[in-house]
C-alpha cells in the first residue's frame, strides 16, 4: 500500500515515475549509465549485484526485478540467497568475491569503509574503474530500495518479471519510453 495518496493503493515505480517524471527523466538516464554503460562489469553482474543489494535491504520489490534481469542476462539469481548467507561459499567467481564484500560493507555500514576494503577489491584484479562501477551500482540500489520501501511501493511477481523484462530487453531509459516521458 503506497503512501502516496495520489497513487492507487498498489502502486509500482511506473506508478510513481508517471506522477513525478522530472524525478524519472533525472533518476533513469544515469541508472541506465550505471547498470548498462562502460563498465569493467558485465550488465548481468551488475544486475546480481543490484539484486545483491537489494537482498540484504530486504527490499522484495527491487529484489525480484532485478533477480529476473540477472537471469535474462544468463546468471544464476538463486546464487543471491547463498551470498547473502556466506559470500565465501557462494558458487560466484573468485574475484566477484570480494566486490560482494564491498557492497555488504558499503550498504550495512558506510562510515567503516577502509582502505582496506578497497585494497581488496585491487587484489583481486580490478582496478580503480571495477571499483567505481561497483560502488555506483551499490549507490543506486540503496537509493532505489530506500525510494520504493520509503513511499510503500509494491510488485507482484509478474510485475517484477515484465520489469525484468524490460529492464533486460531495453534498459532503463526503455521506462521513460514506456511511460511516454522520455525528453521532449
Amino acid at each position: 500500500m503506497t503512501y502516496l495518496p495520489s497513487l492507487p493503493e498498489n502502486a509500482t515505480l511506473l506508478h510513481l515515475f508517471k506522477r513525478f517524471p522530472d524525478a524519472a527523466r533525472a533518476l533513469l538516464p544515469n541508472s541506465h549509465f550505471v547498470m548498462r554503460g562502460p563498465s569493467p562489469l558485465s550488465p548481468g553482474e551488475r544486475e546480481l549485484i543490484a539484486a545483491y543489494v537489494s537482498a540484504l535491504n530486504a527490499c522484495d520489490y527491487c529484489y525480484g526485478g532485478h533477480a529476473s534481469v540477472a537471469e535474462a542476462f544468463g546468471l544464476d539469481a538463486g546464487v543471491i540467497e547463498k551470498l547473502v548467507g556466506d559470500i565465501d561459499g557462494a558458487p560466484v567467481e573468485d574475484r566477484l568475491k570480494p566486490l560482494f564484500r564491498y557492497v555488504k560493507k558499503l550498504s550495512e555500514t558506510p562510515s567503516r569503509m577502509s582502505e582496506a576494503d578497497a585494497r581488496a577489491v585491487y587484489d583481486a584484479g580490478w582496478d580503480e574503474e571495477g571499483l567505481f562501477s561497483v560502488v555506483q551500482v551499490c549507490c543506486i540500489f540503496n537509493y532505489m530500495n530506500r525510494l520504493v520501501e520509503g513511499l510503500g511501493l509494491v510488485a507482484s511477481e509478474t510485475q517484477a518479471q515484465m520489469t525484468g523484462e524490460l529492464l533486460h530487453d531495453e534498459g532503463y531509459t526503455g521506462v521513460l519510453k514506456k511511460l511516454g516521458i522520455g525528453k521532449d
